[in-house]
């Protein structure tokens, strides 16, 4: 399982990596099945970001196409994205289920709100045998998601759901303010990504139809490193002045270098 912030274009080829790794350990340790074979493995990429994840959940599109005798030889490494907003946002999720809870808790706009999952959580949780999870779940609040909302605020250390619904209670006021603008910076940017993605496809889509679609493939992941919404829209005049798709692919790498992304 790998846990992401941020959108990487290259998480196929990483995903590649840590399993063949995690092969390699195995096989020094000697742990394998009955027969001698390896796990199957399922890789899961868990990602809390504000923006929608945009890159290639195989590996296969980031590779220049083989000519049809290798084509047995090309690398299909997949994984499985589990966007928490998004999944959050497309509809009701199981009720008493902890990744439901956590993924509406990062899609949470609001102190309130936030409180209610907390309620439910201390609820499902109030067993005994449970308190490790409960501690669990505060370590998270008071090290990953407050922080995350409440930029600059001293945090006590937090030992257990409990602690973390005193807490939001006493600052609700002052917290829902300090949300709501956290809120509408959030969604300044979403709106700016929202603008990027639009311009990325928009590129993709005139490269197939001026120079094919390796060429729109390898394009791909190089807009995807673009940040800057005035580069991807200087893109724009380049492919109409570029001759072929060498001289396109040698103005966005250039480009997506300047960008110190």
């Amino acid at each position: 399982m790998e846990f992401q912030s941020t959108v990487d274009p290259w998480m196929a080829v990483r995903i590649q990596t840590y399993l063949g790794l995690l092969y390699q350990d195995l096989i020094r340790a000697e742990t394998l099945s009955a027969a001698g074979r390896l796990p199957p493995v399922l890789p899961v990429v868990l990602y809390n970001g504000g923006t929608p994840w945009h890159s290639a959940d195989t590996l296969e599109p980031l590779i220049e196409p083989a000519p049809p005798m290798l084509e047995r030889y090309r690398p299909r490494q997949a994984y499985l994205l589990l966007d928490e907003q998004r999944i959050a946002k497309a509809g009701p999720l199981p009720e008493r289920n902890l990744c439901s809870a956590l993924f509406r808790l990062e899609a949470s706009r609001g102190a309130a709100e936030a409180m209610g999952i907390v309620h439910a959580l201390l609820d499902w949780l109030k067993a005994p045998e449970q308190t490790g999870l409960r501690r669990d779940f505060a370590v998270w609040f008071g090290r990953v998601f407050l922080p995350k909302r409440l930029p600059g605020v001293q945090l006590p250390p937090l030992g257990d759901l409990s602690e973390v619904n005193h807490m939001l209670a006493e600052n609700l006021e002052t917290w829902t303010d300090q949300w709501k603008q956290e809120g509408l910076e959030q969604g300044l940017e979403q709106g700016l990504e929202q603008g990027r993605e639009a311009t990325r496809h928009i590129l993709v889509r005139q490269v197939r139809r001026r120079f094919g679609p390796t060429i729109a493939e390898q394009t791909q992941p190089l807009l995807a490193r673009i940040v800057d919404l005035r580069m991807l829209e200087d893109l724009g005049d380049q492919l109409l002045i570029s001759p072929d798709g060498a001289d396109w692919l040698r103005a966005v790498q250039n480009m997506s270098a300047g960008d110190g992304h």
